[in-house]
């Protein structure tokens, strides 16, 4: 076996080497499931109903995708991609059926490294129960040519009905109920079992953040926890957002000691002391270029901060989000734009659509004052 390090990553921002960047083959927008409940308007390509993306959509994506690719490759960034499954056909387990899958564009989602291991998270949606699939090539790829890797998988919820609150997806329910269910940290998920997207857990050396919202709940937590000893995880959520789905387009970290949050979605007061008695600086990030999603994107407009750090003088913003560039650009960094916007859709912006394989650096304690 050849000794040679692949994969190590213990933060958001040290020297980025090597990445996975999704793609959009075969993805779907999901059928409605007890945490899904997407309105796709009739008048649109989809027609109304769910099920793959057009074929036009695709190719589109995938273009920004390849694109971006090259980017990061031409910045001398190892880039590798997922084998797409055939996330349109029906899927079951012993406890549900599904009529198709979601996809492998927003790879962030599934997988977290964490120093040298590599993590598959539970997932929350019945439509994303097998996508982990679409990584294993090669992560057993990575775990062959690195003797140091560790390959761990969250123990498979079953995502019967008892892991979630029946009708919290009701078209009755208003947005100031949510709102008030959010600052109650009352969300979809039910503490039946363990749940996490990976995607709601952010890297800062020693310590875990992670949010507790609708894809994440307490005794995912409370897994990471037992499953991370050497590390310090510590729960933060964000009650100015009615669906909060992972943490990276309300908290970001961009370097050592600096933080954008999201200005209609606030880290509390309380909750802010970690980052305080440490000396880092948490600002608001720009406001979005954009008063609405593009069309089929269910996402919010906040994907503006979805960026990608590279090293800690140099990120990817989506090149329409010329606030956000301009806010970057005056912190000091050099701003690469990268056109992504009709890639949205499929799962999000830069950092939702990349998982961290290599960064450099080693294991540092960011807040030693605890």
């Amino acid at each position: 076996m050849p000794d040679k390090k692949i994969v190590n990553s213990w933060n958001e921002w040290d020297p980025l080497k090597h990445v996975i960047v999704g793609r959009a083959d075969n993805c779907c927008i999901p059928a409605p499931e007890p945490a899904v409940d997407v309105k796709i308007p009739p008048d649109s390509v989809m027609k109304g109903k769910h099920g793959r993306r057009t074929q036009d959509s695709i190719d589109k994506a995938n273009e920004l995708l390849d694109k971006f690719v090259k980017t990061l490759e031409g910045r001398g960034i190892r880039v590798d991609r997922p084998t797409p499954l055939k996330f349109d056909e029906k899927i079951a387990t012993p406890d549900w059926k599904a009529e198709h899958m979601f996809g492998c564009m927003p790879s962030r989602d599934v997988i977290i490294t964490v120093g040298k291991e590599m993590l598959e998270a539970t997932m929350s949606f019945r439509c994303r129960w097998f996508e982990y699939l679409a990584y294993r090539p090669l992560i057993q790829q990575y775990f062959m040519e690195d003797p140091d890797m560790k390959h761990e998988s969250a123990p498979k919820p079953r995502l019967t009905d008892k892991d979630y609150h029946k009708n919290y997806l009701s078209d009755e329910v208003s947005i100031e109920q949510r709102l008030k269910w959010a600052e109650k940290k009352y969300f979809v998920t039910t503490e039946e079992e363990p749940l996490f997207d990976a995607a709601d857990i952010l890297r800062f050396g020693k310590d875990l953040i992670v949010q507790h919202g609708f894809t994440t709940n307490l005794k995912g937590i409370d897994w990471l926890k037992r499953h991370f000893p050497n590390h310090r995880v510590h729960t933060v959520n964000f009650p100015g957002d009615p669906y909060p789905i992972h943490i990276d387009a309300t908290f970001t970290p961009i370097r050592p000691g600096l933080i954008l949050n999201n200005p209609v979605r606030k880290l509390p007061k309380d909750q802010r002391k970690l980052f305080e008695d440490n000396g880092w600086e948490i600002i608001e990030a720009a406001q979005p270029a954009h008063n609405s999603p593009p069309p089929l994107t269910y996402y919010s407009i906040w994907l503006s901060m979805n960026i990608l750090v590279l090293d800690p003088k140099t990120v990817c913003v989506e090149k329409s989000e010329v606030y956000q560039a301009e806010q970057l650009d005056k912190l000091g960094m050099e701003v690469l734009p990268v056109d992504f916007r009709e890639a949205y859709g499929f799962g999000g912006s830069l950092h939702c659509s990349t998982t961290d394989v290599y960064r450099e650096g080693d294991l540092q304690d960011y807040f030693p004052k605890q």
